[in-house]
């Protein structure tokens, strides 16, 4: 029997696809931008994705959080607003941020005091309950997926067979290998661009360079791509490293929306204050100046203006207007266009708006995985 979580996450594996063998029974997987070398019987630096006789094994076959959230949660702003996003995650991490706010899940095997726990499942199971709950997404989130590839395309596959969307929340440190594999079945993915300094991506257990190839590879691939930057004060906060970000953001497209979110005191991060509200509107000026359409504040509902709504890049009309999730107007025509001057408005809208089940997250009623 299992004693430790590890031991136990071990068993709920199979062979994994992103990989290829080194010298001497080492193998290098590819699932993150780390492409950890791996030695025979060690994890890579996610702790979950492990070489066992010269083979990479993955996380498969368990669950260690299900809950039905808004599509304005994730944040997708331009992804059929109101809809309900059916979000699951397993557990582990390629980074270790110290502000992480879903840290009983992705740091699970390297914390002691985290909590997360798996809970067996099928990708069947999961996609019945979504449908169940009346979800229009399918969303693996709350620990990095892309440490879990191999098991969010399985749910994918179902998932799509039942005529549902689907969707990555990720840190996007991804390789052109996982984007490839992720390609076919993925058709929503979210990045937080946590820093535009390297030093600042090495502290989290990171670097820079591959979460920007990352999202401009995403980008160009043709996944409806949202960015979201959590404002640290006196981490990531000046107007020169928030220009950085915006202006690079805006050299792939103006279309790409960004969220400048609210940090709040976290796990380990309990020295900054709390964002401003000023901070953000401020933040928000930048991404717009460096010529970004649609630039969006988070985290501090009814209190950043205008910043929550979806305008019209072209003649500025008012499309979707929220408060925190709930939305309260909506008016983009069939087609994904302005009613006013008809451009088209980027994104991945529905034909109509349909009535919004909720304006908060919810755990599903039917707990059969």
């Amino acid at each position: 029997m299992p004693t430790t979580l590890a031991e136990a996450l071990a068993e709920q594996v199979r062979e994994g696809e992103l990989w290829e063998p080194l010298d001497r029974n080492r193998i290098r997987c590819y699932a993150c931008g780390h492409c950890c070398p791996i030695p025979e019987g060690q994890p890579g630096v996610c702790k979950v994705r492990f070489n066992r006789d010269g083979k990479l094994y993955v996380p498969w076959g368990y669950v260690a959080a299900v809950q039905c959230d808004p599509i304005e949660k994730k944040p997708f702003f331009h992804v059929r607003p109101g809809a309900l996003a059916f979000s699951f995650g397993m557990l582990g991490c390629d980074l270790h941020c110290a502000y992480c706010q879903n840290w009983d899940t992705s740091q699970a095997i390297r914390d002691p005091n985290a909590i997360g726990l798996p809970r067996r499942a099928t990708p069947e199971g999961l996609v019945r309950m979504a449908v169940e709950q009346a979800g229009e997404v399918v969303v693996s989130t709350y620990n990095e997926p892309l440490i879990t590839s191999e098991w969010a395309v399985a749910v994918f596959k179902e998932a799509r067979a039942a005529g549902l969307m689907t969707g990555f929340v990720s840190n996007g440190n991804a390789t052109p290998r996982v984007l490839e594999y992720l390609r076919p079945w993925v058709d929503l993915y979210k990045v937080d661009l946590k820093s535009f300094d390297d030093r600042h991506y090495r502290q989290l257990g990171g670097r820079l360079q591959p979460i920007l190839d990352s999202i401009r590879l995403i980008y160009e691939m043709g996944f409806w791509l949202e960015i979201v930057t959590l404002v640290v004060p006196g981490f990531n906060d000046s107007d020169e490293e928030l220009g950085q970000m915006a202006e690079f953001l805006a050299g792939i497209s103006p279309d790409i929306p960004w969220h400048v979110t609210a940090f709040h005191k976290d796990y380990k991060m309990t020295d900054p204050d709390d964002t401003p509200i000023e901070t953000l509107v401020r933040a928000a000026g930048i991404g717009r100046r460096a010529g970004l359409r649609y630039v969006y504040a988070g985290n501090i509902s009814g209190m950043v203006g205008n910043l929550e709504n979806t305008c019209c890049a072209s003649c500025g009309e008012l499309l979707v207007a929220r408060y925190g999730y709930r939305i309260r107007q909506y008016r983009i025509t069939p087609e994904g266009a302005c009613p006013t001057c008809r451009a088209p408005v980027p994104g991945r809208w529905a034909k109509s708006f349909r009535q919004q089940i909720t304006d908060r997250p919810f755990f599903p009623v039917v707990a059969r995985f």
